[in-house]
């Protein structure tokens, strides 16, 4: 059963006028296209399929509100880095999750959702300095596809890369490992 039983989208915005009201907290969610972010999206929510899975890396191409529970949300923020798409719409990305992340009252932390073979990118470092001085939690997703060594060894890369400026934890939606770290920390920033 899910934690969320009243979860629900909300809608998806393509400009700043078009977000939902400012109020109540809310989690952003973002991460390289191809990364993992809609499958632990629906880990976390426990509801196949709340966030829609492509794959076709990039789909996500609006930001998607969706309502945990009242006054409480999740933000699925457009895929980035991998996608193939236009320069302008690239251009059009920057600017909406600038604009986003610079006017939102209710944003409480970052989920950065990024491939444990892939590590931190250039894009996933830019998203950390949009966030500013939010605390950010970072899944390293995909952690069944390394031997157990390997995994531990790349959390701890990571760890060591991001020091205090962020939390950080092994992820596996196929195998459902560190859902219940991951909906904690969710809990812990939807209530700061």
């Amino acid at each position: 059963m899910s934690q969320y039983p009243e979860a629900r989208f909300i809608k998806s915005a393509n400009a700043p006028g078009q977000f939902v009201a400012d109020d109540g907290a809310e989690v952003a969610v973002a991460g390289r296209s191809n990364a993992g972010k809609s499958s632990a999206i629906n880990v976390i929510v426990n509801r196949r399929q709340f966030a829609r899975t492509s794959k076709t890396p990039g789909r996500t191409r609006l930001v998607n509100f969706f309502s945990l529970r009242d006054g409480q949300r999740l933000v699925d923020l457009p895929g980035y880095g991998f996608a193939r798409v236009s320069d302008d719409m690239r251009d059009h990305w920057d600017r909406l999750l600038s604009a986003y992340f610079a006017s939102r009252q209710s944003l409480r932390g970052l989920f950065l959702i990024v491939d444990i073979r892939r590590q931190l990118q250039e894009y996933d470092r830019q998203m950390m300095e949009f966030a500013g001085d939010l605390p950010v939690h970072i899944l390293l997703t995909k952690a069944d596809k390394l031997k157990r060594g390997q995994a531990s060894a790349a959390l701890l890369q990571v760890s060591k890369e991001v020091g205090e400026r962020a939390t950080v934890q092994l992820f596996s939606a196929l195998k459902r490992q560190g859902e219940d770290e991951a909906r904690d920390v969710l809990e812990q920033f939807l209530g700061a």
